[in-house]
């Protein structure tokens, strides 16, 4: 289980070597965690959670994906002036498959393999980036900025 969830990581926010030279600027940040991963653009947000289930009712656990508007704030970084909100969240289980593989399916009975949920979150997040900034404005100046 834990080898699918990784893989979804993986996919959306590579682990990448710590380095002390400076890096150019992106358009979506991707930030690694234990547990989950953010991927952070200039006005909207995406974040995956895996919760893995401590129960013995034969569930595996769920990943909480959330799409924001606004910039999250990350441990040891300075808070934000105006909080990030949440636009919509859902939750999908790990379903186990004859193979090794799993499938993750949602609370709306749609099934995703780890290709399929990595392109759908991405979606997701640029769907609300144009919502929040329909001309794009907002990501060239980030990079600008950062320069």
């Amino acid at each position: 289980m834990q080898r699918a969830v990784n893989g979804l990581l993986d996919a959306l926010a590579p682990e990448r070597a710590t380095t002390r030279a400076s890096r150019m600027p992106v358009p979506v940040e991707r930030h690694r965690t234990p547990t989950g991963c953010v991927l952070q653009a200039a006005t909207a947000a995406l974040s995956v959670s895996w919760f893995p289930d401590t129960n013995t009712d034969g569930s595996l656990g769920e990943l909480q994906i959330a799409v924001w508007r606004g910039v999250l704030s990350r441990r040891g970084s300075a808070p934000q002036p105006e909080a990030a909100v949440v636009m919509r969240e859902f939750v999908v289980r790990p379903i186990a498959q004859p193979t090794d593989d799993f499938v993750w399916r949602g609370t709306d009975d749609v099934t995703y393999d780890v290709a399929t949920l990595a392109a759908h979150c991405t979606t997701l997040l640029e769907t609300q980036m144009l919502a929040d900034d329909p001309s794009g404005t907002a990501q060239s100046t980030t990079a600008r900025r950062r320069d």
